[in-house]
């Protein structure tokens, strides 16, 4: 299969190659499209010279799985895929999820908890000194000590665990060039200790620069405030330009060493990545089983930008991507879209240009790109920065020129917009053009609450803001005569949200009109602030003390607030009432939630305080909406 990296020994051969440079294991499939780190990486080194072989999610039950290509000149290249592994795993209320997208067919099971240190183990098993580079999301996150959810603990870092050499963290194209020229040029692994980009183990600080000391892995394993300290200090550490050296103490393990974050791409180098030769699909081996269904999605997506400085305490960009924007250049992404019409199953829809959040397309301010991003501030949180420069000009124009592409029907704007930058922009333009030619009946937005204090944990504007925002989008829609709604995503049991506020979204659910499908439970990822917060029970970065609702049966009850037309989620929904002091939302009138009464037509009463809970029932949570 000559277009594609060689997945076996006779595809190898079939090159010509007696050997390869790195064999890259991943827990996803192998999938030749620029939306697969595993697919980058390969096609960048396979660019470069090197001689990659792929080993896509090898049976990590049988050492011989590994050995598809042999020992490898320089390394082996390991990553969990796209996503983490728990993550793609497990719910939120830790049940085993029955498919993934990343498998063929949806397949669940071809791939084992924390790959990146089982795949690891594995091959230490055979080839003993053969460098072990580290790459992907979950390596990324989970580059130093940190809180893991499914085991509610704190894990020391990834590095440790897996035996590996070397982690080489965010997007990691600089770095891992870095890495293999300096393999090529015959250092051996353990002097490449100056990348940025890496996280490397020692024995002593000798070859750390100028290095911060975290607390130590025992200390912050036993103290909630010192890992809080500790998090503060990396979060504060993720800009290319401002970032120092990292230093956390293993005791006898000796230290692990964090460099600064490589610098991020130019638009040249951006451009020059995604006009790699990728098949742009899964490899044909998996056609017999329907396909990878992850593929779907971005088969006809385009990647607009990296990075995101819109500061989501939940979400990970900032620790991986970065804050700092990356975009590709018109020509580039122009030239993806013809192609992409090409395709025989390209039936006239682009389904979203974009990245991790759509209307970005440059930094938010000048300075950025020579002097980083501020330390000890954000963009757009509280309120937009008085140097924030809105303006979607660059974005409309990208979008009119894929409008007019032949055999482009629809372009489409889904990996989301950021309503609150909208609103900074004095121009209308964006927006009336958004409502009029990219959205499909329903705009999805994500104002995840609308309780004040709960989005300023988040990270998320006011709720005013989105308010102003829902009345300028009606407006547009107005006045290009279209009847298109606002359709937001809601957040439940995130920290700082007491039942309070959780009664106070059901009303405003309420008031919507309708009840949501979907409804997502705040998840505790690796290495996000509120992750942090969810642990220690401390905002990091001011040290104040967070409520956060932990129990599942509270949890249960936030989530069945929002609904609360469930017939099933009555009884859950008037504890929740009663326990936040809304029992007047109990009734007949318009704007009660729900009516008198239970599932067994008895009137709610709450047990009286002091009484045992019956064997088998879950535990009634009281007085959760005071703060502690």
């Amino acid at each position: 299969m000559p277009d594609f990296l060689p997945v076996t020994r006779k595809e190898m051969e079939e090159r010509g190659w007696d050997r390869v440079d790195f064999v890259y294991l991943t827990g996803d499939a192998y999938v030749d499209h620029p939306s697969f780190g595993s697919a980058i990486i390969g096609r960048l080194l396979e660019s470069r010279g090197y001689r990659v072989g792929m080993i896509p999610q090898p049976d990590w039950r049988r050492k011989e799985s590994i050995q598809v290509f042999g020992e490898p000149r320089l390394g082996f290249l390991v990553t969990a895929g796209n996503m983490d592994s728990m993550v793609n795993h497990y719910t939120v209320s830790r049940k085993r999820r029955q498919k993934d997208a990343y498998s063929p067919g949806g397949q669940m099971g071809l791939r084992p908890d924390m790959p990146v240190i089982v795949y690891s183990n594995l091959i230490r098993q055979t080839y003993k000194h053969t460098p072990i580079i580290l790459g992907g999301i979950e390596a990324s996150l989970r580059r130093m000590a940190h809180y893991d959810y499914w085991e509610d603990k704190v894990r020391r870092s990834v590095l440790l665990d897996s035996g590996a050499d070397l982690i080489s963290y965010g997007m990691g194209e600089h770095s891992i060039l870095e890495i293999a020229e300096a393999l090529q040029s015959g250092l051996p692994v353990s002097e490449l200790t100056y990348i940025p980009g890496t996280v490397y183990r020692c024995r002593d600080l000798s070859r750390a620069y100028d290095p911060i000391l975290l607390p130590s892995y025992e200390e912050i394993s036993k103290d909630k405030a010192a890992y809080a300290r500790s998090f503060a200090i990396q979060y504060k550490n993720t800009d290319p330009f401002t970032a120092k050296t990292l230093a956390e103490d293993y005791g006898s393990k000796g230290y692990i060493i964090q460099n600064p974050p490589a610098m991020p791409l130019t638009t040249e180098e951006m451009d020059d990545v995604y006009d790699l030769p990728y098949q742009g699909t899964w490899h044909p081996m998996y056609d017999r089983d329907g396909g990878i269904p992850a593929v779907s999605e971005v088969k006809f997506s385009l990647t607009s930008n990296r990075g995101c400085f819109g500061g989501c305490s939940f979400c990970a960009l900032t620790f991986h991507q970065g804050r700092i924007l990356q975009t590709r250049s018109h020509e580039s992404i122009l030239k993806e879209a013809r192609k992409m019409t090409e395709d025989p199953a390209f039936k006239g829809y682009i389904h979203d240009v974009g990245g991790p959040t759509a209307d970005f397309r440059q930094p938010s301010c000048e300075k950025q790109l020579t002097k980083g991003v501020c330390m000890n501030r954000q963009c757009l949180f509280p309120t937009p920065c008085k140097n924030l420069k809105a303006d979607h000009s660059d974005y409309v124009a990208l979008l009119r020129k894929l409008r007019e592409l032949p055999k482009v029907k629809k372009v489409f704007i889904r990996s989301g917009v950021r309503f609150d930058y909208v609103m900074a922009d004095p121009d209308p333009t964006f927006l009336r053009e958004l409502v009029e030619y990219h959205v499909s009946g329903q705009l999805r937005v994500a104002p995840e609450h609308v309780s004040d204090q709960v989005l300023r944990y988040m990270g998320k504007p006011p709720h005013h803001v989105y308010e102003s925002f829902l009345k300028a989008y009606g407006q547009a829609n107005a006045r290009t005569g279209k009847q298109q709604y606002a359709v937001p995503y809601f957040m439940s049991s995130h920290p700082g949200c007491t039942m309070k506020e959780a009664v106070r979204l059901a009303e405003y659910v309420r008031d919507l009109g309708f009840t949501p499908e979907q409804v997502q439970d705040f998840y505790p990822t690796p290495s996000t602030l509120s992750t942090c917060m969810y642990y220690t029970g401390i905002h990091p970065l001011t040290g104040e003390k967070v409520y956060v609702p932990k129990d599942p049966h509270e949890k249960a009850i936030q989530r069945a607030l929002m609904q609360y037309k469930n017939p099933a989620n009555r009884a859950l929904v008037a504890e929740g009432l009663q326990m936040a002091g809304r029992t007047d939302l109990i009734g007949y009138g318009p704007k009660c939630l729900i009516r008198p009464g239970n599932d067994t037509g008895k009137p709610f009463r709450p047990a009286p305080p002091g009484k045992k809970r019956p064997p088998g029932k879950k535990k009634t949570i009281r007085n959760v909406h005071k703060k502690k």
